[in-house]
């Protein structure tokens, strides 16, 4: 009872979290015109700029974060990153330059803990050979609250374009206040280690991590991959305005359309595949679709095709949840925490990188007096997934069926 009632917890938290993160997608060309970003080139510029400011706070305080859950517990830090995140979206919807909107991204990146603690709260309530499930479930739990966010930040941007940061608040905030009264703690005191000055530093961390056996090889997967797969929330809004022409409410349902196969994805295909075909084999499907989507995106003008390589795309998020479940299962109780935030770190390194390289050459492929193709960012992003495929295949060894 105790468990169920902790997963359902934390996968509601991560659908409001995945609300609040879609809601801002499809208005983000607005968002930079309202703040005078520019035109659609470099507006995709400075948009990236901000996910990268978001990122970089992440980056740093990720495994901090990480380590102070491991030493006080899950539930304390959890809710105070929700408190942190409502305050995040009150000084979106109030900014009217773009400075402010960094200084709210930036206090988003402090506030990662999110899913941190949540990836590690999974992790403290599941067996090894859950693990890989669960960590789908939380990846569902982002489908759905991708599902809702997109729709409601194109629909509620019909009212104003402050209208959704307003909504996003009162979901983190609610949620916060839900969380004190019915969320218990995950891990026992005398499963917790001291947090010390050595843990402040997210460098050293992240390079311990690394030394960890059996670690080096997953978190450079995940690193690779994370910068690849940037490339859809960085330029979607972007890409499909500039070959189709979109409104900000089509782009807005798209997403959302992506938000529901990402959901049956991981909440549903996931386990059904792990149990036929087990954790390895459901990561190279996952490593294929995501090739052959971003090439397929690359290269489209058609929306028919484009339907197709979405299908694609969301068969390629197979490949995180699987992967963070292997490295998850190379380390002890007390140190799934400080994992967890060395993952989300490298994520944000990834985050900080990607944008600002994947806008630079879509502006490049836009603007520019070379060939036009602004599929071009796709394209460079499925040379980084080809890359990987030689790391993937050491990944053999860490599968648990």
């Amino acid at each position: 009872m105790f468990k169920n009632r902790a997963i359902l917890f934390i996968l509601i938290t991560l659908m409001i979290d995945a609300i609040g993160i879609g809601i801002v997608f499809p208005i983000m060309p607005d968002l930079m015109d309202r703040v005078g970003a520019g035109d659609t080139g470099q507006g995709a510029f400075w948009g990236g700029f901000l996910m990268a400011a978001y990122a970089g706070a992440l980056f740093l305080c990720g495994p901090i974060v990480g380590s102070i859950s491991d030493a006080v517990g899950r539930r304390p830090v959890l809710i105070a990153a929700l408190v942190m995140l409502a305050l995040d979206y009150v000084i979106m919807a109030l900014a009217d330059s773009f400075w402010l909107l960094l200084l709210g991204r930036t206090l988003a990146g402090l506030a990662g803990a999110t899913y941190i603690t949540a990836t590690a709260y999974i992790a403290d309530i599941s067996s090894p050979q859950e693990k890989a499930a669960n960590f789908g479930l939380i990846g569902a739990a982002f489908g759905i609250g991708f599902v809702l966010g997109p729709a409601i930040g194109g629909l509620a941007a019909e009212i104003s374009i402050a209208a959704p940061f307003w909504i996003a608040a009162a979901l983190s905030a609610g949620n916060a206040l839900f969380g004190y009264f019915v969320l218990p703690e995950s891990l026992a005191p005398h499963k917790r280690r001291p947090f010390g000055r050595r843990d402040l530093n997210p460098f050293k961390s992240i390079f311990d991590a690394f030394r960890l056996p059996g670690l080096a090889v997953p978190l450079t997967c995940i690193l690779i991959f994370e910068f690849a797969n940037m490339v859809y929330p960085t330029l979607w809004a972007f890409w499909t305005r500039e070959v189709f022409d979109w409104p900000t409410l089509y782009i807005g349902l798209s997403l959302a359309a992506y938000g529901v196969l990402l959901a049956l994805v991981q909440g549903g295909l996931m386990p059904i595949l792990i149990r036929l075909i087990g954790d390895f084999r459901t990561l190279m499907l996952g490593m294929t679709s995501a090739l052959i989507g971003m090439i397929g995106f690359g290269f489209t003008g058609s929306v028919a095709a484009l339907v197709v390589f979405l299908l694609l795309a969301a068969l390629s998020d197979l490949v995180p949840a699987l992967v963070t479940a292997m490295a998850s299962n190379q380390v002890d109780e007390d140190r799934q925490g400080v994992v967890q935030g060395v993952i989300a770190s490298l994520s944000s390194m990834a985050a900080i990188l990607s944008p600002i390289a994947m806008t630079g050459l879509f502006q490049a492929s836009v603007d520019g007096d070379g060939i036009y193709l602004p599929g071009a960012p796709f394209l460079f992003a499925a040379l980084l997934v080809l890359a990987m495929f030689p790391l993937v295949l050491r990944l053999r060894g860490h599968a648990t069926v």
